[in-house]
């Protein structure tokens, strides 16, 4: 998969989010999260892996979601699950991961 290093045009805040971050939703369910495209507008397309959460098996989708302030929300994953990525002031990313009624959090770290 290709990181596209954003552009001039897209401001620090949002340029933050690129690359590729993983980490562990309430300790033990794996993630990883790779930020490839950003546009100055807070546009991104992104590619979402998760390992198996309680009774659904890993996968991974392609997708977009959009920044808006400090957080990235992605669209709707193909298992339904909903996913927010806030960016945290060490750099790190507080995920937030909801499917079939539960929700998971974590901290993601870039890779």
């Amino acid at each position: 998969m290709a990181i596209t290093p954003p552009g001039r045009g897209v401001p620090a805040r949002y340029a933050a989010f690129s690359g590729i971050w993983a980490g562990r939703l309430d300790g033990m369910y794996e993630g990883k999260l790779a930020v490839l495209t950003i546009s100055s507008g807070g546009q991104v397309t992104v590619s979402y892996a998760w390992g198996d959460v309680a009774d659904y098996k890993p996968g991974v989708a392609d997708g977009a979601g959009r920044i808006v302030g400090n957080t990235l929300k992605l669209g709707r994953l193909p298992n339904g699950a909903d996913a927010t990525f806030t960016m945290q002031p060490d750099g790190t990313l507080a995920a937030t991961y909801a499917l079939a009624g539960q929700t998971y959090r974590g901290q993601f770290a870039r890779q």
